[in-house]
């Protein structure tokens, strides 16, 4: 979803569907056309035994980011060993925000994973509204989470530290939609570019490949 015109992803959809046939026809991506290749490159950070780092921009709130997660989670599960997988949640606003402090304090109690798609399914599928500090107290507290624990996660140095890293990186990819993937803080690609989700990982795949290969 984008930043300013959430309207523009159906037309971008719409000519990646094209693209992405095309791509089919001709061979591999295309440079420009199915990913970006960033002119400097983004920061990384791949843990020892790993080559190559891949990080999924979403937020809670965005309906693609939403859709995306049952391709997205067995695209994860075949990943190679050597590639490292990270979420970073992105904020375009205050409530974005939240949203975004709420994922890192669920992470350091332990209780993300438990969570993760419970806070997809009450925004789009409960039509549950996350969008400040309360609701989201709120809603942590019904799931069984000490939410006095939950409340000083969320405000936590911590938190705050790497809300910040969040927005930088983002930054430094430039994301203006997610949902994104980038690789090796060289490339990134997206739904939008490659006409959707399966050519997205596809595309992906590519791009772990070339960034294994160091080309």
């Amino acid at each position: 979803m984008k930043r300013r015109d959430f309207s523009l992803q159906l037309a971008a959809t719409g000519l990646g569907l094209a693209v992405a046939g095309t791509a089919r026809a001709q061979g591999a991506p295309v440079e420009g056309t199915h990913y970006v290749k960033l002119n400097t490159p983004a920061s990384v950070n791949v843990p020892a035994g790993k080559k190559v780092e891949v990080v999924e921009f979403f937020g809670y709130w965005c309906p693609h980011c939403f859709a995306f997660e049952s391709t997205l989670d067995a695209w994860i599960k075949r990943l190679p060993a050597d590639v490292a997988f990270r979420r970073v949640p992105v904020a375009f606003s205050v409530p974005q925000q939240s949203l975004q402090k709420a994922f890192y304090a669920l992470e350091d109690l332990g209780q993300l994973e438990s969570l993760h798609r419970k806070i997809f399914s009450a925004i789009h599928q409960q039509n549950r509204r996350l969008g400040t500090d309360a609701e989201i107290f709120d809603f942590v507290g019904a799931q069984g989470v000490d939410i006095a624990k939950f409340r000083a996660a969320f405000s936590s140095f911590s938190t705050a530290t790497r809300s910040n890293r969040a927005r930088q990186l983002s930054q430094e990819y430039k994301i203006d939609g997610v949902p994104t993937l980038g690789v090796q803080g060289r490339f990134f690609t997206s739904g939008s570019l490659t006409g959707g989700n399966d050519g997205m990982v596809r595309v992906a795949d590519f791009l772990i490949n070339r960034a294994r290969s160091g080309a």
